[in-house]
């Protein structure tokens, strides 16, 4: 598949980005992600080793669209809980008592 990552055409099988990321470890993912073969990469890593241009080179986005065109498992950032809401103490005690939340 030919797609183009900062600016520059690249032709991607998923054979050769399964060999290309054969054997490279890892690194923790704190973002946007990439499933290969058994192992969870962070995008800009897999992008840094298939296009072996600097990470600033590209966006993470860039990387995401190939592999999903690939055929890869991708994920986005991981989704923040909402906040927790606080209670004041006559709400909490009202609470503890069985009584309708107010809101």
């Amino acid at each position: 598949m030919r797609c183009v990552i900062a600016r520059f055409p690249f032709d991607l099988t998923k054979s050769g980005v399964l060999e290309a990321m054969k054997g490279v470890k890892p690194e923790q993912v704190t973002g946007e992600s990439v499933i290969i073969g058994r192992r969870t990469y962070p995008v800009k890593q897999v992008g840094q080793v298939i296009t072996r241009q600097d990470r600033r080179d590209f966006s993470a986005g860039e990387v995401l669209r190939a592999m999903t065109q690939l055929g890869f498992t991708c994920r986005g950032l991981p989704q923040a809980a909402p906040p927790a809401r606080v209670l004041n103490p006559l709400q909490q005690a009202s609470a503890m008592l069985g009584a309708p939340a107010a809101v």
